[in-house]
Parts: C-alpha cells; sequence; structure tokens
C-alpha cells in the first residue's frame, strides 16, 4: 500500500516459503502442454507530455472511476473493463486448471493449521477483560468482554459472523468503549475500500443507535462525558483523511460540528486520547513533518491547542504523563531523540532532553507507565526493548535468543501497573505473547500461536541472517529460514520476499502459512533492503526520492549473493511483493529478468509516474515526500526511468502472476491490469502471464478469517507449478 502510517497491513501481504528437494515435473510431456490463447487487450493511444515529454499509453482507457464502477448499469467503458477483467480472469484459472488440486490441498493444510476456536490474550481496560475469539468453521471473529474475573460471564459486544451475512466483504473497523462502559463505537466496511460508517451500540440494551456516520477512518474518540465522540473523515474522492468532527449522541450527523480541517493535501489528520484519558489529541502528519494539538477531554467544546507547529522535517509522536508531554522527535536527530516539556509550555523551544540522540540507534517508539518508561530501539536491524525506571534505578534490556527476530510492545493500556506485555516472534518460533515483570524481571508466557500439525516442531527448522554487499559496498541484512537439512547446492526453490518504502521495516516472524512451502523444500528470505528502516533513519532516507533505485539494486544483489552462496539458482529463484513492494517486482524484472523463475506481484504500483501526475486519485499527494513530484522536471525523468509501466521492453520476462482487486483504493486496479496488458503486447518470451482481479475486495484481499488463504494457495501453486511439484 502507499502509506507508510498504514504499514501494518503489509504483513498480510508477506507470504511465507522453505526448503527443501524439488521433484522434476511428472512427464515432459505435461510440461510442455501448449498454453491457451492469452487475452489481448485493446489499443487506444492516449498522449500525456509534460516537460517536453511524450509518453504514449495504450491501456488509459481501463481507467474508471468510482461513479462508473457502482452504478448498477455499466456503461460501454465499465463494460470493456470487466469484460477485459473477466477474460483475464477465465485465462487465469484455464492456465491454472492442472492446479487446482494442489490448490486445494494447500488450501486445506493451511487452514488446518490454524486453530479454529481461538481466542486473544485478554486485556484488562477500566475494569472489563477484552479479547476476541473464534469459533470452528467460522470466517469472522466474536469480539467479547468479562467484567472484573476472567471467570465472569461472557458478554458478546459483536458477533461479526451475523453483521457480515449477505457480504461478499465485511470489515469491522475501530471499537472504542465509552468511559462508563455503557457504549460501543465502531466502524464497518462493506467495500473494501476502507471507507467505513460508524455506529453505536448500546452495550447495556443491546439496542444499535440511529447515529450513522459514514466514509470515515472506522475509529472514534471518546471525550470523557460519555456522550461526545470524536472522528476523522475521508474526503470521497482522494481518501485523505482530512477532518475532525465532533459529534453528541442522539443527533444527526449532518449536525456535527468540524473541528479541524487539514487543507494541506499533503497531509493526513487522525485523532486518539492519551494514555492518561486526560487529553483528546489530533494529529495531522505528512512523509516529513507532524503537528499534534490537544485539548482537555473532560472539556471537549474547548479550545485545541497546537504542541508544536508544523516544519518541514520536523517529525514528532506525544505521550502524556504527570505534568508533561514526552516527545520522541527528530530536531537535529536523525534517528530521533526523547524530550519531555510541560504541558502548559510545549513548544520546541522548551524541551528537555531524556534520551539523546544515537547515531547506531535508532528510537521507534515509548510506552509509559507510572513507574517506569519503556523504550522501542532499534539496534544492528533489530528490535531491542529497554526498561528505564523513573526513580532512576539500574535499566535494562530484555534479553531475546533467536539470530533474527521480531519483538514489540504489545496492549499496555494500564497505567499503574509493573507489567509490560510485549509480542515476540521469530522465524522459527510461533507468535508468543509475554507479561514481563519490570521489577522482579520475571517473564511469563501467555500464550504461543498453536500449530494445529502433530508433526510441527519448531526444530525441525533453522534460521539464518546473513549480509549481502550491494554494488555501493552497503551491507544488506537478510532474514532466512528453511527446513533443516538443506544442502547449498543451488538446486533448492527459494522464494525472496521484500517491501522497501516508507520507512516500513520488515522484521522476521513465524508464519504457519509458510510451511507449506518450507515442508515442500523452499527456502524463504526476506531482504531489509533500503527504502525501509531497519538499520535506522538513514536507510530509509538512502531508498527514497532520487535514491529509490537502491532499493532495486538493493534487491537485486541480494538475489545474486543468494545464488553465489549455493542457497539457490536463477532456475529455482522466486521473487515477491505487494503494494510498494509490488514496484519492487515490477523494477527489478525490468532491471534483471533472466535473474528469477517466477515472480508474485501482489496488488503492484507499477504506473508510478501517471498515478503521481494525478492527485485525484487517493494518497497521492501525501506520497511527494516519498517518492518524489513528477510535476517537477528533475523527479519526473528519475521516476519515469524506473517506473515499471513506462519502462517495459520488448525483451523475455520471467513467468509472473499479478494480483489486484477491483475495489483497490490503495493501488487502483487499473495499474497492474495495464501492466499486464502492455507486458503482453511488447515481450518476447513464451513464459506464463497471469492476472488475477478479485471483483469483490481492494488491498488488503478477502476479509473472513479462512477465505484469503484461497488467494495464498493459488500463488503457491503457481510457484509449485513452475518448480515441478505436483502433490
Amino acid at each position: 500500500m502507499k502509506n507508510k502510517f498504514l504499514y501494518f497491513v503489509f504483513a498480510a501481504l508477506i507470504f511465507a516459503a522453505g526448503c527443501g528437494d524439488p521433484a522434476p515435473p511428472a512427464d515432459d510431456t505435461k510440461a510442455s502442454k501448449p498454453m491457451p490463447e492469452a487475452p489481448v487487450a485493446k489499443m487506444q493511444p492516449e498522449e500525456m507530455t509534460i516537460h517536453g515529454d511524450t509518453r504514449v499509453d495504450n491501456y488509459f482507457w481501463m481507467r474508471l472511476s468510482d461513479d462508473q464502477k457502482k452504478a448498477e448499469t455499466p456503461d460501454a467503458q465499465t463494460q470493456d473493463v470487466l469484460d477485459y477483467l473477466n477474460a483475464e480472469n477465465a485465462y487465469k484459472d484455464t492456465v491454472l486448471k492442472d492446479t487446482e488440486g494442489l490448490q486445494q490441498k494447500l488450501f486445506d493444510e493451511i487452514v488446518g493449521r490454524i486453530k479454529q476456536d481461538d481466542q486473544s490474550v485478554p486485556v484488562k481496560v477500566d475494569g472489563y477483560w477484552y479479547y476476541t475469539r473464534y469459533e470452528e468453521g467460522q470466517e469472522y471473529p466474536y469480539h467479547c468482554r468479562k467484567k472484573e474475573s476472567l471467570e465472569g460471564e461472557e458478554e458478546v459486544m459483536l458477533n461479526v459472523n451475523e453483521m457480515a451475512e449477505g457480504y461478499a466483504y465485511y470489515a469491522v473497523g475501530g471499537r472504542s468503549v465509552s468511559p462508563d462502559n455503557k457504549l460501543l463505537a465502531f466502524g464497518v466496511d462493506t467495500v473494501s475500500r476502507r471507507q467505513y460508517t460508524v455506529h453505536i451500540k448500546n452495550l447495556e440494551t443491546g439496542e444499535i443507535f440511529d447515529d450513522v456516520i459514514p466514509e470515515t477512518t472506522g475509529g472514534a474518540t471518546w471525550a470523557n462525558d460519555n456522550k461526545t465522540l470524536f472522528y476523522t473523515k475521508k474526503d470521497p474522492v482522494t481518501l485523505r483523511s482530512y477532518r475532525v468532527y465532533k459529534h453528541v449522541i442522539g443527533t444527526d450527523a449532518s449536525e456535527d460540528e468540524l473541528v479541524f480541517e487539514e487543507t494541506d493535501e499533503t497531509f493526513s489528520c487522525y485523532v486518539w486520547k492519551s494514555k492518561s484519558k486526560d487529553y483528546l489529541m489530533i494529529g495531522s502528519y505528512a512523509t516529513l513533518s507532524a503537528e499534534v494539538r490537544f485539548v482537555d477531554a473532560n472539556n471537549p467544546s474547548g479550545e485545541w491547542q497546537i504542541i508544536q507547529p508544523r516544519e518541514r522535517n520536523l517529525e514528532y509522536s506525544v505521550a502524556h504523563y504527570g505534568n508533561d508531554f514526552y516527545i520522541v522527535h527528530n530536531q537535529d536527530a536523525k534517528n530521533f531523540k526523547l524530550s519531555k516539556t510541560s504541558v502548559n509550555n510545549t513548544g520546541k523551544d522548551n524541551w528537555e532532553t531524556v534520551i539523546e540522540h544515537r547515531d547506531n540507534v535508532l528510537l521507534e517508539g515509548i510506552e509509559i507507565f507510572k513507574n517506569f518508561l519503556v523504550v522501542d530501539e532499534r539496534i544492528e536491524g533489530l528490535t531491542n526493548l529497554r526498561v528505564m525506571p523513573w526513580d532512576g534505578g539500574d535499566e535494562h534490556y530484555l534479553e531475546f535468543q533467536d539470530p533474527a527476530y521480531t519483538a514489540y510492545i504489545a496492549g499496555n493500556p494500564e497505567f499503574d501497573t509493573e507489567v509490560l506485555r510485549y509480542g515476540y516472534s521469530s522465524m522459527t518460533t510461533p507468535n508468543s505473547t509475554y507479561d514481563y515483570d519490570m521489577t522482579s524481571k520475571e517473564r511469563t508466557l501467555l500464550k504461543q500461536q498453536e500449530v494445529m500439525d502433530p508433526n510441527f516442531s519448531p526444530d525441525n527448522y533453522a534460521s539464518e541472517r546473513i549480509m549481502a554487499t550491494a554494488a555501493d559496498g552497503t551491507k544488506v541484512p537478510m532474514s532466512i529460514v528453511y527446513r533443516k537439512g538443506m544442502q547449498k547446492d543451488g538446486s533448492n526453490p527459494l522464494l525472496l520476499y521484500a517491501y522497501g518504502s516508507y520507512g516500513a521495516s520488515m522484521d522476521p516472524y513465524f508464519s504457519s502459512v509458510r510451511l507449506s512451502l518450507l515442508d515442500r523444500g523452499f527456502v524463504y528470505v526476506i531482504a531489509h533492503i533500503r527504502g525501509g528502516q531497519e538499520m535506522g533513519r538513514q536507510w530509509y532516507e538512502d531508498g527514497k526520492l532520487l535514491k529509490k533505485k537502491n532499493t532495486f539494486t538493493d534487491y537485486v544483489d541480494c538475489a545474486d549473493h543468494l545464488i553465489a552462496e549455493g542457497y539457490t539458482s536463477a532456475d529455482h529463484l522466486y521473487a515477491m511483493g505487494g503494494s510498494a513492494g509490488g514496484l519492487l517486482m515490477g523494477a527489478v524484472v525490468n532491471m534483471r529478468p533472466e535473474l528469477f523463475n517466477g515472480v508474485v506481484a501482489a496488488v503492484p504500483f507499477v504506473d508510478v509516474v501517471s498515478t503521481m501526475l494525478d492527485e485525484s486519485i487517493p494518497l497521492t499527494t501525501g506520497e511527494f515526500d516519498e517518492w518524489g513530484n513528477p510535476k517537477d522536471e528533475e523527479y519526473y525523468h528519475y521516476i519515469k526511468s524506473y517506473s515499471p509501466y513506462d519502462q517495459v521492453e520488448a525483451k523475455d520476462y520471467p513467468n509472473m502472476l499479478v494480483t489486484t482487486g477491483y475495489w483497490d483504493s490503495q493501488v487502483q486496479y487499473w495499474e497492474p491490469a495495464k501492466w499486464v496488458a502492455k507486458l503482453r503486447e511488447v515481450k518476447t518470451d513464451d513464459n506464463i502471464l497471469l492476472l488475477h482481479c478479485n471483483m469483490d475486495v481492494g488491498h488488503g484481499g478477502a476479509s473472513g478469517r479462512f477465505e484469503r488463504f484461497k488467494e495464498t494457495a493459488m500463488e503457491y501453486a503457481f510457484f509449485m507449478m513452475l518448480e515441478g511439484i505436483e502433490e
């Protein structure tokens, strides 16, 4: 996706892989079976000229407006687009026909490893234990709570299975309970464009109020009076979150008061409440700048005050404790530092340093407790959790054992507690939730993801962390997992995943899904390429704007290193990335198509020049500090030089599967559709090229718990088909 502040959804695009010995095709006759005839999209040239340069887009006609897509009766253009997408889907089904049994087997394996009657670790807030649980065979969750004790009577706040009946897509957004524990605000999206309608439920009576608030980001924040809500509204065209409104229970949403409007189109905004519950906060953010304002949560009609007016290249976030705001910021601190300031004097001139800037440590965030400060730091590419007593006592770091891992601060809503809740995972360790006593240093495992396979054991797999050397000498880390017994003889199928944008760090984590690849001989690798933030802020800055090509060359250098070290060979190397990672896929197949046997580009952002020139497309204006604004001639030519759609050439390309969603608001469906059409037009090989367009969903895929894995099974089967694995 194209917004760095939403990068937690990128994990849904990271598909796992593994190691082993591939089998050859069952017979040469089947392997060489003639391909069916591929769809041919009509060509309707559209000339676009800027900076004296003219581009010709033969497939510009594929772009539809939201109104066209929503119309009950399609117009001629819409029908042409639907006919083309349906033809591509039919062609994909035909080519993959022989894998249908394998797809079903993979799907059954993946779902079979998931504990169906699962439940999240309960979190206590204001006297209630909140948790989410699933029942066997159900696609959607039950959002529940119990009062005071986990032995108490269960209260089902939302049964999403009932709510989702009759919908092809159904997602519940932010859930927020009023301070008196009586009301629940929640958002619903039934289209998959991340536009939520907020509803209010009386948790005592079960009544759904008449209050209906459309076109929101999904969440709502309560003032302390239990009747006033603040929410963020999206622009109906660009989907930019640009207005904060105040709603009073029982009134019509059309009467809601506009509290704040973000008029700068490069910024978006959001609203939340401080952990202390003393302040309501509105944040405005762009790629390189932030601004936060606050008001007393007991006085929702009060005057909002700005903590520090926005400045270009000044990013900051705010937490409240006692009489001070604690501010993580990058003022004269590339890797960020921590300061504090009185709630009465909040400007940056009053900021007092608490944790100094360090060249080798990225300060990613903090969690404040009554007696402790917990700091989330990234050192040499790995997350570290640092516990600092407020009284000046001995600070310490939590210890982790794996060579590559993910550790993160989990839900910690309570302020007055000695216990830190955190999550931990590695390439071989299932996701685990711990409570850690910050005084005694004792940790308690509350829950570890169960893999419902009697043959599964973490001991069957090995993990490594190695470095590749980029062309400019930069050392690029990679996280690797495979089934033990793998031989580095170049024969292993290997799936290389990467993202590399928005400063989003792709940390190594466990996936029961990828076991279907690992157990069939795949090696799975995450390349921590520049454009992410794994190695510090400079790592991000060296992979964006006029240095964006470092992202692509890093990936290629990682692939070359894996081949040189015998993990795989070009005949067995597979590439995968989604959204901005799909841009990566498009760029590297233009640069080094001979390096890969197969590529999956998921919801790929590939028509970069055209999208960044069109400010009506969702999220474009907020992207200028990531990619550059092509209205500037220097950026235009640089972006064009790597834009996958613009750089398609008459040459051989690897086997490719491209996926998209008709309702995608992040990367519009027409980008991958046009890309596939142009590749078909000019490529010189007979390799497989498939487009899968899910006509019911958007950027994140299907909404059900299991339904999404049908697409994963298809992607895995595509790799296995190319590798000659048939079982």
